[in-house]
């Protein structure tokens, strides 16, 4: 059923409901935005991407990795990251910088498809993709 949504509702007032309402969605999707296939896959862009020394080859590898998911999760993740953009923009406002965004929005967007291995690795990748693709959106996302 389509459910009508009264965003003048005083609820959605704290950025706090809205963003944790946000978070949940994604985690709770059977797969995250970057899909388990992709997060895995070692061939190309491994999740020992941080002892990648050369910035300029990891940031082709990232940029890789956006453009190979699927139409529907490389849409999602543009608008999203569009607005995250937006949201680092107003950093000494909000006090989100790129490096707070990451944190908060790495282990929802990429995680692996089991808690097996190396965590503190996983965090690190997660981070640093996040952080990435906020610092380099017009390019990962050209118009």
């Amino acid at each position: 059923p389509d459910e009508q949504l009264d965003l003048d509702d005083g609820r959605w007032e704290d950025i706090h409901v809205v963003t944790g309402a946000l978070k949940l969605f994604l985690r709770e999707l059977p797969e995250p935005l970057v899909p388990f296939s992709h997060f895995d896959n070692t061939s190309q862009c491994p999740p020992a991407l941080a002892e990648i020394q050369d910035l300029s080859l990891r940031g082709h590898c990232i940029r890789d990795l956006v453009l190979s998911l699927p139409p529907a999760h490389h849409d999602t993740m543009k608008v999203l990251f569009r607005h995250l953009c937006r949201v680092v923009e107003h950093k000494e406002e909000n006090r989100m910088s790129v490096q707070s965004v990451a944190i908060v929005f790495g282990p929802t967007l990429l995680r692996p498809a089991s808690e097996e291995g190396n965590m503190a690795m996983h965090m690190v990748f997660q981070n640093q993709v996040v952080e990435h693709i906020l610092n380099h959106y017009g390019y990962i996302f050209p118009d």
